[in-house]
Parts: C-alpha cells; sequence; structure tokens
C-alpha cells in the first residue's frame, strides 16, 4: 500500500488560507498517523537432522551396496525397459498377466508362497503417503519423495484409475532403516482406517536378504477390493534398488501381487534384470484396470477377455 503524509499538505493549505485569504477558515487538527506495528518474526522449522544409525544398519547399508554392485557388474538392474532383446507376444502378454494378477506371491505371513486368487485391485482413488525413518537424511527423503510423486502421477496416467499424493492416505509408503521401522510402521497404522499394529507384524522383521515389501488389504464388504496398502522399503538399499523397490511395491500394491520368472521384460520376475518399470509391465497395468474385468473374477473366466485386451494392446490380430 502507497504510504501518505496528510499532516504535511494539510498544514500547507492552512498557511496559504492565512497568507492570501483573510476570511479563509482554519481546518481542524489532523490526528497524526500511527506508525506501522513491527510484524513478528516468522520462525523457520528447524532443519531435520537425521538421527544416527545403528551399526546393524551400517552393515546393512554395505551389503545392500554390495548387492547392488554385483548386480549391475552382471547386467542386471536394467533401466532401459527392453528392447529388441526381449520381444514378446500379446499370448506371452496374457500369459504373463495371468500368473501375476491371478496369483500371489507369498502366503499372509510372508514366509511361503502363495496360492491362486481372484483379481484384485482397487475401486477408490489412491491416495500414497510417504513415512520417513528418523535415520533418514534429508537429502534422500527430497529425492525418493519426488520419485513417489512422479511414479504416482505415472501410475494414474497408465492405468486410467486415480492415484495421487494428496489427501487422506490409504497407501503408506514406509521409508526407513532397520533401526526405526517398528515406529514407522505404528504411525503407519495410526494414519490409514483398518490397518492395525497386529496387521503389520509380518514387517517387523524383515529377512536380510528383503529389499522391501508390500502388504494391501480389503477393509469393505469385497475382499477382492483393495482399500489400503502399506509398503515397506529399506532405507539402507542405495540409489537404485531403493527407486526399484518404489517402482515394484507401489505397482503390486495396486493389485498386480506376484511374480513370474517368465515375465520379461519385467519387474515383476525375481531375477532382477530390470530395475524400474517396463513397457511390459505398463500394459499388464493397463489390464488390471481394463473396465471389462472387475474384482472378484478367477483366471478361467477372465481368459477370453485378457486375450482380447492383450491384442488390442499389442496389435495383434483378434
Amino acid at each position: 500500500m502507497t504510504r501518505r503524509a496528510p499532516d504535511m499538505i494539510r498544514r500547507w493549505g492552512v498557511a496559504a488560507c492565512a497568507a492570501f485569504l483573510a476570511s479563509c477558515a482554519v481546518e481542524p487538527p489532523v490526528t497524526p498517523v500511527k506508525k506501522p506495528q513491527a510484524r513478528p518474526a516468522v520462525v523457520a522449522p528447524p532443519p531435520v537432522v537425521a538421527k544416527p544409525t545403528s551399526q546393524e544398519s551400517a552393515r546393512l547399508r554395505q551389503y545392500f551396496n554390495q548387492v547392488e554392485r554385483a548386480q549391475r557388474s552382471q547386467g542386471l538392474l536394467r533401466v532401459d525397459g527392453g528392447g529388441s532383446d526381449t520381444p514378446f507376444t500379446a499370448d506371452m502378454l496374457a500369459r504373463n498377466f495371468e500368473q501375476i494378477a491371478f496369483f500371489n506371491e507369498y502366503d499372509g505371513n510372508f514366509s511361503g508362497r502363495g496360492g491362486a486368487s481372484p483379481l484384485r485391485r482397487w475401486s477408490a482413488p489412491v491416495r500414497m503417503k510417504v513415512i520417513f525413518g528418523q535415520g533418514v537424511p534429508p537429502s534422500q527423503r527430497t529425492s525418493d519423495r519426488n520419485a513417489v510423486n512422479s511414479y504416482a502421477r505415472r501410475l494414474a496416467r497408465v492405468t486410467g484409475h486415480p492415484v495421487a499424493t494428496k489427501g487422506a492416505p490409504n497407501f503408506i509408503v514406509i521409508i526407513a532403516s532397520e533401526d526405526d521401522r517398528a515406529e514407522t510402521l505404528a504411525q503407519a497404522a495410526a494414519s490409514v482406517p483398518g490397518i492395525s499394529t497386529s496387521s503389520l507384524v509380518a514387517f517387523q522383521n524383515m529377512r536380510r536378504d528383503t529389499y522391501c515389501a508390500v502388504a494391501a488389504f480389503a477393509g469393505g464388504a469385497d475382499d477382492t477390493t483393495y482399500t489400503a496398502a502399506v509398503a515397506v522399503i529399506r532405507a539402507e538399499n542405495p540409489d537404485l534398488l531403493r527407486l526399484s523397490c518404489i517402482h515394484e511395491e507401489l505397482a503390486q500394491g495396486l493389485g498386480l501381487a506376484n511374480d513370474s520368472p517368465a515375465a520379461r521384460p519385467s519387474i515383476f520376475n525375481d531375477d532382477d534384470e530390470f530395475a524400474l518399470l517396463t513397457d511390459h509391465d505398463e500394459l499388464l497395468l493397463k489390464m488390471l484396470y481394463d473396465p471389462r474385468l472387475h474384482s472378484g473374477m478367477n483366471a478361467k473366466d477372465a481368459a477370453p477377455l485378457t486375450r482380447i485386451i492383450a491384442r488390442e494392446l499389442t496389435g495383434g490380430p483378434l
């Protein structure tokens, strides 16, 4: 706002009247403009400082760094999405979809292989939130949060289903170290209705060779429609392994719950050949959320439709 000086102007006007016009009336005194009060200083929030990690966490970080270096030296953890060396047909895509969408990778305790399952996916919008352990440094928090935000937008674009990182969360992404995983699991249970601390107990003691894991929950009347999910990613993972966990676990949390040794090029394969979501995997997600399919379908009933959808997506003959 422009500041004015009414006192000076009006005093000059009174003097002019006295000098040139004897009958000029004197204006009443002007109330001085009050001096603006100083605004209180804005106190910046304290900077995030990572909590020191334990020797066990440090050993895990060293171990996972060695794992990533070894895999990359063998040509694994590819980020090119596949190419001329990884062709696939419509029939291969349909077969891979059946194995990945209609079977479970693990049982409920992550202790053994799962079995056949009906199709599962979300009907409500997916709203993701990242929870970091106190031992995660600020630079890693920034890069991981950006990765989740960007990937959520990609998942929404590919599936046609609402996936965002705003609003009341129903999909928690935990990035924490061995030291503070229990604390972040408690935060996740408190953040999402329908998730309890007991339902996350399988995450408490993850095996040393487990980089990450995800669990999706159906809290409504239909036990094949997801209403909540929690992904847990070890903060000790180096950058590429951590990003590969974001890609795989968030996609699996949408309904592609299994891995298949035949799927290629794909992150839904335990061989770790590919680190990031491939073009083949995008087609799997498109199939999962195709309106011609629905939650609760079994593999046999869905097969005629999935073959048609696979041919449409690959440009093959119907």
